[in-house]
């Protein structure tokens, strides 16, 4: 089964893949607005997106792979365009939701988030 992690803000995000990097175990890091205690993400694409990647990670993530959703923030926070997930290097940000393949360069965007048949291509590709 995949593992699933959660991790909030950036200095969430960072301490979570230190961690999980050393692990030696593919990762998957999406990025996804902030929920609130409904569950419901001030971001409507990462509402849209959110159950078709959750899907996707059951039906076609490895066993041996740890998938790490991280809440990037609320609205103000993300719209600065200095905020971290935006400037840092390794991420370089643009819109959300994102799914990266940590340590490559592979990635959907926004709405490729909510393709099924990109989905599985992303979780399949080596």
């Amino acid at each position: 089964m995949v593992r699933v992690e959660h991790a909030k803000g950036f200095d969430g995000f960072e301490k979570s893949v230190e961690e999980l990097s050393k692990c030696g175990k593919k990762l998957f890091v999406y990025f996804t607005g902030e929920k609130d205690e409904n569950g419901v993400s001030w971001c409507p694409d990462c509402n849209v997106a959110g159950p078709k990647v959750e899907a996707a990670v059951k039906e076609f993530a490895d066993d041996d792979s740890v998938f790490l959703t991280v809440d990037v923030g609320n609205r103000p926070f993300w719209k600065d365009m200095k905020n971290p997930f935006r400037e840092d290097a390794r991420l370089k940000l643009m819109v959300i939701p994102t799914l990266i393949r940590w340590q490559t360069v592979i990635r959907l965007e926004g709405d490729q988030c909510e393709k099924p048949d990109l989905l599985e291509m992303f979780f399949n590709e080596d």
